[in-house]
């Protein structure tokens, strides 16, 4: 699901770089995704062959094969199905080792249950066969996965563990109720939280889990603080999540792409709002949102706050700017709305009335010109066209507004998001400089109003705006900056502490860290507002500047770097799990700060509202600024200073280390 999927997915090709043969991935077995992305085969090794035996001798399915992502490794899947009719021997066995009982409603964490039984079950009949050479390092992601962890370490199985939790259980909740979480982390009863929201036993899991481990990691220092207090235990390693980089071999390749997609955005823009189409699409910037439909976690709630203030001080400013945001955050919905559909098609007909005026135009032009003769252009076009023409301008005359949704909604008066444009009152008016579209749909190259994917759709963009208040990672920012698009994070997020901590500006960077933390909400929310009011007041050629540098930023998140966090991990686990075999280096734990991406040159690439009290500053300063900025030695400089971070070694004397940082 998600992010976490994201990384497993992603992570499995410089795993398999590194252990080869000797790495598995275990999971559920669900028909319909094997059919696509598994190809059955052997198992390699005769000792996971004779463990996959046995349990299928005692009626148990167990599929084995290459997953087909980028790494092929190889994958062994357990069929939960088939083995439920264990589930109340599991369940017995899993009270007799925790005390933690299932009710028999919650259909999740009984599938747990059986998964982690299945999963402790192969590592006994593999351990057994190894008798000690090789070890096993057994590495379970999240809550769901956890039982196995449990019963591998009741029964004294030899097998390193490692739990890494992506988010805590609780924290989720209480963030998504509106409570001040991180001011209070010391301050609540944690069972009764857990029980008020009927997952006392989930949280019990998670828990369990975390304490027996060998290792305990998280993906952020904000996860491992929240960690601490939730979970109480604290990470011996953050393991940041990277993603695969694949670089383009001509430097402005993406900045082509982005042209390209903005093009297409464009035409949907201009299906959407036709008959109100008097705002420069040469002058329009898109913003957007993505994600799971969380409204306050995922920061909606103050991004649109902050869009009514914009929309407040471009108008002031009489800006001719206009920013139309995209909220990508699939909702229940029956289906695309007709006036949606009926702008495309008005579109569409518009340009085919335009392509056969220009053919017979372009006829007449021709034959003119052949005789030597320059064109009466009165006489040109005939009555005909002109009245094919009146009648294409009537046809996009429209007695309403352009639609801020493109699906019909379920449930639109309970709606958090339309709820909240109705009352700040963006309804997409002549006079509004922000226009907002919400599309309660993840993306699709086949939809017949935006054919685009995901990734197609963000390189059209200008920025994405994830203003969380929940996060532990945040992949669509970091999805953002490795395709070079800027974005706004907040420091509640792993991500925007990650740039935080190795970035010296990450404005410059096209890196917006809204404060969330230490800041209220409507601080937090006014510097938003200026973020984007800045962005806004980019020249065209800044923002070429900016995109250039966002995209330099994505060494730091690539696997091939970020992987040796996963690596100390497995490393500790085995000199804490056999420390006759296995010794730690006293300066193992990677180092990740003390680092930072230098402060281009060249800064700022945008007029910051502070530096400008005005929107019109003097063309003297940017001609100014174009003279300091060399392109080409910038990369130069960040490329050097990219070795830096990942140099393995203590840390410098007298260095604090940070909140919850190794204390293995």
């Amino acid at each position: 699901v998600g992010g976490i999927y994201t990384v497993i997915q992603t992570k499995a090709k410089i795993t398999a770089d590194e252990w080869g043969e000797n790495y598995f991935l275990v999971g559920p077995y669900f028909e319909h995704n094997v059919k696509t992305q598994v190809e059955p085969c052997e198992p390699p090794n005769p000792a996971v062959k004779k463990a996959m035996d046995t349990m299928k001798s005692q009626g148990c399915q167990v599929f084995f094969g290459r997953w087909l992502i980028e790494g092929s490794p190889y994958v062994l899947l357990f069929d939960i199905g088939s083995a439920a009719w264990n589930l109340d021997k599991w369940k017995g066995e899993f009270w007799d080792v925790s005390n933690i009982g299932i009710p028999f409603h919650d259909r999740e964490a009984n599938d747990a249950v059986i998964f982690g039984s299945l999963t402790a079950w192969f590592l006994k009949e593999l351990s057994c066969q190894f008798d000690n050479k090789p070890n096993i390092i057994a590495h379970f992601h999240e809550w769901q996965a956890g039982v196995g962890l449990i019963l591998s370490r009741s029964q004294k199985l030899p097998v390193a563990t490692i739990f890494t939790t992506h988010a805590t259980l609780l924290g989720r909740y209480l963030c998504a109720a509106s409570i001040d979480f991180y001011n209070n982390l010391d301050q609540f009863d944690i069972d009764k939280e857990a029980g008020e929201r009927q997952i006392y036993h989930r949280y019990c899991m998670e828990r369990a889990s975390v304490h027996c481990a060998h290792v305990f990691t998280t993906v952020s220092q904000i996860t491992a603080i929240e960690a601490e207090h939730m979970l109480k235990r604290n990470p011996d390693v953050v393991t940041p999540n990277g993603l695969n980089i694949k670089k383009f071999s001509a430097m402005h390749e993406f900045q082509n792409l982005h042209s390209m997609y903005k093009a297409r955005i464009q035409e949907f823009i201009r299906g959407h709002f036709y008959g109100h189409l008097d705002f420069s699409l040469e002058k329009t910037l898109f913003f957007f949102i993505a994600g799971r439909y969380e409204f306050s976690n995922k920061g909606a709630d103050m991004f649109l706050e902050a869009l009514s203030r914009l929309n407040f001080l471009l108008r002031v400013h009489k800006t001719d700017v206009t920013v139309v945001v995209f909220f990508i955050m699939p909702a229940k919905t029956n289906n695309f709305n007709v006036e949606t559909l009926k702008g495309q098609a008005v579109r569409k007909q518009l340009w085919d009335t335009a392509q056969s005026v220009k053919e017979k135009f372009g006829k007449k032009l021709y034959n003119a010109l052949l005789k030597g003769e320059i064109p009466d252009l009165n006489k040109i076009l005939d009555r005909d066209d002109i009245t094919i023409m009146k009648r294409a301008i009537f046809s996009t005359q429209r007695h309403c507004l352009p639609p801020v949704t493109t699906h019909n909604m379920i449930d639109d008066g309970n709606d958090p998001i339309l709820n909240t444009i109705r009352r700040i009152g963006l309804f997409n008016n002549r006079t509004d400089r922000v226009k907002v579209i919400l599309h309660p749909e993840f993306l699709s190259s086949t939809s017949p109003l935006l054919p685009l994917d995901y990734e197609e759709f963000v390189r059209g963009c200008h920025l994405g705006v994830f203003p969380s208040y929940y996060e532990p990672w945040g992949y669509t920012p970091a999805e953002c900056t490795v395709m070079g698009i800027p974005s706004v994070t907040t420091n509640l997020s792993g991500f925007g502490c990650f740039m935080q901590e190795h970035v010296s500006d990450p404005a410059a960077y096209g890196i917006y860290i809204v404060d969330r933390r230490f800041r209220s909400p409507d601080e937090s929310c006014n510097q938003l507002t200026q973020f984007l009011y800045g962005f806004c007041q980019q020249s065209r050629r800044q923002r070429i500047i900016q995109r250039n540098r966002t995209e330099r930023l994505s060494d730091l998140l690539d696997w091939r770097y970020l992987g040796r966090y996963y690596m100390h991990a497995r490393h500790l686990a085995l000199s804490r799990t056999f420390p006759d075999k296995f010794e730690m280096e006293p300066s193992a734990p990677p180092k990740t700060e003390g680092f930072r991406y230098p402060r281009p040159s060249s800064v700022p690439p945008s007029p910051s509202v502070s530096q400008h009290s005005s929107p019109h500053h003097s063309e003297g300063e940017d001609e100014d600024e174009d003279e300091r900025y060399d392109e080409d030695e910038e990369a130069e400089r960040d490329r050097q200073n990219i070795k830096s971070p990942f140099s393995l070694g203590v840390l410098p004397q007298g260095k604090k280390k940070q909140h919850g940082e190794y204390r293995n």
